[in-house]
């Protein structure tokens, strides 16, 4: 009989209201014990709908609860705080995405989960679903790429609200936070990139006051001859997600849950679709985080990999305040 690992949730916004709580419902390894917020208001009816004790306070959680894992889905800047007293627990970390805010922050919490040995896996969810990595096999089929172009947006009615709206508390706006996920796909697929060159606005809402991009455009420049760019936004619509790859021998086109190899007049080779396409289920990133810990799943989200994240976010940010490129490499720890 499979003993199933021990969960708490901290940070009860929509991202584990709508994702974690309810993945960790249906998880064959999982089983939530607890959760916190620091916001008491939104203990109360969570805790009763779970049937589980509600915390403000991380550590009284971790001391009264004795997690195996904790999910952490709170705001960018209050990340650090939660993972350092995971560690100092010797609890294991499920976290949302970002990994971290800047380079820095990134290199010590990595460092700090070695030091504790703990595992901490982010959540790209793009990492743990079927169609996104059967894709590299196809990559491989168009030769050596020249030209990548992608693209992310939909349209938040008020970007401005929240922590998300200033700088400072998300370590950036939709680069950082939505943009995330393409960043992850680029960097998965090509690599770090030898030179960036970004452009951010935050002009959607003239009325509000917030200074975290709503839109942002980084244009890509890889030495063995690879360009294109990135555009992220969080004020333009319709919702958009796209990943498109190009070689000698074709392309490789990415959205949301499909993949279709281009002939290089355009027509479909080959195709891949998952029904439904989307979402990656929760569960399926809980399980697999539950199998890491068993010794039984390798960990594909490790700080390691997510290095590299923090340099290429890092690099785009420079870039946009010199107006000039910048080389991620140089950011890296």
């Amino acid at each position: 009989m499979t003993v199933r690992k021990r969960a708490v949730v901290v940070g009860l916004g929509g991202q584990s209201t709508g994702d974690h709580l309810p993945g960790l419902a249906e998880c064959r390894l999982a089983e939530l014990v607890g959760v916190c917020d620091v916001d008491p208001d939104r203990i109360a009816p969570v805790a009763d709908r779970y049937h589980v004790p509600g915390f403000t306070d991380i550590e009284q959680l971790l001391k009264s609860v004795r997690p195996d894992f904790v999910i952490i889905a709170v705001p960018h800047h209050s990340g650090r705080e939660v993972i350092k007293a995971c560690a100092k627990a010797g609890v294991h970390v499920l976290k949302e995405k970002p990994f971290a805010t800047d380079p820095h922050e990134a290199a010590d919490l990595a460092m700090l989960c070695e030091k504790a040995e703990i595992e901490l896996m982010v959540t790209v969810q793009r990492r743990f679903h079927p169609v996104y990595a059967a894709a590299l096999a196809l990559l491989e089929r168009i030769g050596d790429p020249y030209l990548v172009e992608g693209r992310y947006t939909f349209h938040c009615p008020d970007p401005a609200a929240g922590w998300r709206g200033r700088a400072e508390l998300a370590g950036g706006g939709a680069l950082a936070d939505m943009g995330y996920h393409l960043v992850d796909l680029l960097l998965w697929y090509l690599g770090l990139p030898d030179r960036v060159l970004a452009g951010i606005s935050a002009a959607a809402a003239p009325e509000s006051e917030y200074d975290a991009e709503d839109t942002a455009l980084v244009h890509l420049a890889y030495d063995r001859g690879l360009y294109g760019s990135l555009l992220v936004s969080r004020s333009a619509g319709p919702k958009t997600e796209h990943l498109a790859i190009t070689g000698p021998n074709g392309t490789l086109a990415i959205e949301r849950g499909t993949a279709r190899l281009l002939a290089p007049g355009g027509q479909v080779v080959e195709s891949l679709l998952r029904e439904p396409a989307w979402p990656c289920p929760p569960a399926t990133v809980i399980d697999r985080f539950c199998r890491v810990l068993d010794g039984t799943a390798t960990n594909p989200s490790g700080p390691a990999e997510h290095l590299p994240h923090a340099a290429f976010l890092a690099a785009a940010y420079a870039s946009t305040a010199t107006n000039q490129p910048a080389d991620p490499k140089e950011y890296l720890p």
